[in-house]
């Protein structure tokens, strides 16, 4: 039942074209738990278990939102592949996990719901203003 099952999430992208993001998921009893954090797709987060359906090819596709995880999901673009890691390592330090895009510069980060948001939102915001990224609050687990 550990068995990772690929599912794909509808987005559009910044010029308001239709594209896909597939995530990992676990299926569960009630749906499938997301296992990825996600770099495009909003309103979803690490943990959250989703419902799919179907298409004609099999293909699974997520249909609703079923338990929130109360995680949450930031996405961050860099201005500079230099400070991938850097930007990582301060997330991490205050127990947010994260994923690098095949876009070095894309981070995906999860904040658990132990982690004060206060402390994240100050370290965006502030290093935002400085020019060493620009973020996305994807979705807020706290809301």
């Amino acid at each position: 039942m550990n068995d990772h099952i690929k599912l794909r999430f509808p987005f559009t992208n910044s010029r308001g074209e239709g594209e896909t993001e597939t995530m990992w998921t676990l299926q569960r009893e009630e749906g499938y738990e997301i296992d990825n954090i996600p770099f495009y797709v909003t309103g979803i987060a690490l943990g959250d278990v989703v419902g799919a359906e179907p298409d004609v090819d099999g293909v699974l596709w997520y249909s609703t939102l079923i338990r929130p995880s109360g995680h949450s999901t930031i996405q961050i673009l860099l201005s500079s592949e230099n400070d991938v890691d850097l930007v990582r390592e301060e997330l991490a330090r205050m127990g947010c996990a994260s994923e690098v895009s095949d876009i070095r510069r894309l981070v995906a980060v999860d904040v658990p719901p132990g982690v004060p948001y206060e402390t994240v939102k100050a370290f965006l915001d502030r290093s935002a203003k400085a020019g060493t990224f620009e973020y996305q609050e994807a979705c807020l687990g706290f809301l």
